[in-house]
């Protein structure tokens, strides 16, 4: 963890200021003056900014000392937050295992102990995956709530900054200040009655046996605290969301580091960025979209077909069942050894892909721009942290969160 020479302390802080008692940790990709932004890649390791990303400048104004830079997963492209540059990042209740990513670092710091809260960075699920695999609340805002200048971005449709925190009343307060608004607090929510969709396909399919027994125990505990669960499904979610998630995200990666290194003036061109990375799966991402793996016809289809098509799905979906969220497990399995891990890693007895198994549930909110919330959800039979999430409709982050707060209650209980 990266810290700054002259860090405020929080006595520093005006005793009025909502954040004056928060500690935070800030993700590497994003900007933080006199502190690095190494984005966890070589070539930027020495890169200091002199100014703060307006999203951390909002915070240092409400009062939030900036502890330091947390590590990540190279340049944010993945979910294991195995850097080959700065070493991986260790779970925070096995270091034997991964801590999710790709905004790993933050996620341990506070399940450590390390800060009270921090920023990660979700692409495709970089701030819950981690969450989910630490045992904190990791969210996901709205397109657009925060401010991005400042962040080293891979797919400006689809990035954000996630707020993350110990418990959904911290995460909700950064929500409040990153998205400009005075009131940090959260309403109320009588559980009874709420409506919520609990889908089969895609989201339970091939779940661990302790992610199974987990997702049962919360279903069990809502539906005696009176939240009316209905089981349905999404129809063909996977194919729409497969539809768009790469085209979009692989196509855009070369633009937007190219932006980050001329906004941050800096002699380095996106090929030389590419030839200096670290981690062999990060190298092979980056390197398809700089051949143009994904044409910009196909990148266009995406943008103007696919993803109207992906979001006028959920807004359907959301209308027809008249819910307020939908629930499921944030990942499949439980964090997996570190060690052989960075392809595949075993579940049910088989080996599966990585990347792709853990951001199965995680990315279909992403391509589609709605908010999203991992919550706590106990621990596996090794003892390591597992994760439920809430989507909601796009633009209702304040509901989401109250509900979140009130279903946590119930959690902990």
């Amino acid at each position: 963890m990266h810290s700054a020479t002259e860090a405020p302390g929080p006595t520093s802080a005006r005793l009025d200021q909502p954040l004056a008692t928060f500690s935070l940790g800030i993700k590497d990709n994003i900007e933080v003056a006199g502190m690095p932004c190494s984005c966890g890649t070589p070539s930027l390791r020495n890169y200091m900014p002199k100014f703060d990303a307006p999203a951390v400048a909002r915070l240092r104004a409400a009062g939030a000392t900036i502890v330091g830079k947390t590590n990540m997963h190279e340049l944010a492209y993945g979910i294991t937050s195995n850097n080959a540059a700065f070493g991986p990042v260790r779970n925070a209740f096995d270091p034997n295992c991964f801590a999710g990513g790709s905004s790993g670092g933050t996620a341990v710091a506070i399940a450590a102990g390390v800060v009270r809260a921090g920023l990660g960075t979700d692409t495709g699920g970089s701030s819950r995956i981690p969450a989910a695999l630490n045992g904190i609340v990791g969210f996901r805002p709205s397109m657009g709530r925060y401010p991005m200048d400042g962040v080293a971005r891979i797919s400006p449709t689809r990035d954000v900054i996630g707020p993350m925190g110990r418990d959904v009343k911290d995460v909700a307060l950064l929500d409040s200040i990153l998205a400009g608004s005075a009131n940090g607090g959260l309403p109320a929510i009588d559980l009874r009655g709420l409506r919520l969709a609990l889908p089969r396909q895609h989201f339970q399919e091939g779940l661990h046996a302790d992610v199974r027994s987990a997702l049962e125990s919360v279903v069990a505990r809502l539906r005696e605290a009176g939240v009316v669960l209905i089981e349905t499904d999404l129809p063909d979610i996977a194919a729409l969301n497969t539809a768009v998630s790469l085209p979009v995200c692989i196509h855009e990666t070369k633009g937007a580091l190219q932006r980050f290194l001329q906004d941050a003036g800096l002699e380095l061109t996106v090929e030389e960025l590419h030839a200096s990375i670290a981690s062999p799966d990060v190298k092979a991402l980056v390197g398809l979209s700089l051949s143009g793996h994904f044409s910009s016809e196909a990148y266009q289809r995406a943008i103007e077909y696919h993803r109207p098509r992906l979001q006028q799905a959920y807004r359907d979906f959301f209308c027809t069942h008249r819910i307020e969220g939908i629930l499921f497990p944030t990942t499949p399995l439980p964090a997996c050894p570190i060690e052989g891990s960075d392809e595949t890693v075993t579940l049910n007895g088989t080996r599966v892909p990585t990347f792709e198994t853990f951001i199965r549930n995680t990315d279909p909110a992403s391509n589609a721009g709605i908010p999203a919330i991992s919550l706590p959800a106990g621990v596996s039979s090794g003892l390591l942290p597992l994760g439920i999430e809430l989507d909601a409709p796009e633009g209702a982050d304040r509901r989401l969160l109250a509900i979140a707060a009130a279903i946590e209650v119930v959690l902990n209980n």
